[in-house]
């Protein structure tokens, strides 16, 4: 359903080194980087078919994280879901919520998940999904 998401940031290299670290635990890769007409830098992912971008705001204003929003990345197993965690932490993230771990979603039922808050405050989430 989704075909790329984007998240301002207000230090782009910062957050080439936090996204180039965290998202390459997913075998995302390191980022295009593109300069738009308007002068702003775009960090562009890609990976089975989408597109995760990290910006410099077009307007010029600071960049700010969505209050209630988050970006969840699906992992491939529960020592992923630790994995993007602690590389995230290692490279300027944020631990949040609970440790990572199993929970029960009332929704899909048991999934390991991993919150963590990038270095411009976006929230992100690491997700497993357990068979039942």
């Amino acid at each position: 359903m989704i075909n790329h998401v984007v998240v301002g940031s207000n230090d782009i290299e910062r957050s080439q080194r936090f996204y180039d670290a965290v998202l390459g635990t997913l075998e995302a890769g390191e980022a295009l980087r593109n300069v738009a007409a308007s002068g702003h830098v775009r960090l562009f992912y890609r990976h089975g078919g989408g597109s995760f971008c990290v910006s410099q705001p077009i307007n010029g204003e600071p960049a700010t994280p969505a209050n209630g929003g988050t970006i969840a990345f699906r992992c491939s197993s529960p020592e992923a879901v630790r994995t993007f965690h602690d590389v995230a932490v290692a490279h300027g993230g944020t631990s949040i919520e609970d440790p990572p771990g199993l929970r029960h979603n009332p929704l899909v039922g048991p999934v390991h998940l991993a919150y963590v808050r990038d270095p411009d405050g976006n929230k992100l989430c690491a997700i497993c999904r357990v068979a039942a």
